[in-house]
């Protein structure tokens, strides 16, 4: 397995569209495995392919508490095909955003349909904290951000700080 720099704002990539992924074989599960090494590195508890400039349609998520075994899941093609009016608040941050965190109310539940490791067609019906992480990963796949979920100020702050960042650091990868 391989550790896998990670974009950071305000790197182009993160607002990028990724594709979907034809066929799952071993490269994909490769990818998988290397972003599963990666977001337990950082540590987070999500990654989608494109955090780590790779524009597929791939997420890895591991919502388990550190008291408890890793339950690492991989989501191959993810789509939300289902989700409540039922609204929840959870505080949220990003592995390419880092050390900002903003609350964001998204749906309590949703059901997102998939390809597991194998390929095989799968549905998940989540909530509570994985239901957050996969909403929150899946948007990322759209180029979507966690920020542009809060006030339009809030989130101009975030992206001058991170960009004057970048400039100082001379890059958007780590």
């Amino acid at each position: 397995m391989t550790l896998k720099p990670l974009a950071l704002l305000p790197d182009p990539i993160l607002r990028a569209k990724s594709d979907p992924i034809e066929r799952v074989d071993e490269d994909v599960r490769k990818l998988a495995d290397d972003m599963l090494e990666t977001m337990y590195d950082a540590p987070g508890i999500g990654l989608a392919a494109i955090q780590v400039g790779i524009p597929r349609r791939m997420l890895v998520i591991d919502c388990s508490k550190e008291e408890e075994e890793d339950a690492p899941l991989v989501f191959i093609n993810p789509q939300i095909v289902a989700s409540s009016d039922d609204r929840s608040a959870y505080e949220e941050g990003c592995l390419s955003i880092p050390d900002y965190y903003a609350e964001v109310e998204r749906p309590a539940y949703v059901t997102v349909d998939y390809l597991d490791r194998e390929g095989k067609q799968r549905q998940i019906e989540a909530e509570g904290l994985l239901a957050t992480c996969l909403q929150h990963e899946i948007d990322h796949l759209n180029g979507v951000l966690f920020i542009d979920h809060i006030s339009r100020l809030k989130q101009n702050m975030v992206i001058k700080k991170f960009t004057k960042l970048a400039k100082s650091r001379g890059g958007t990868r780590i």
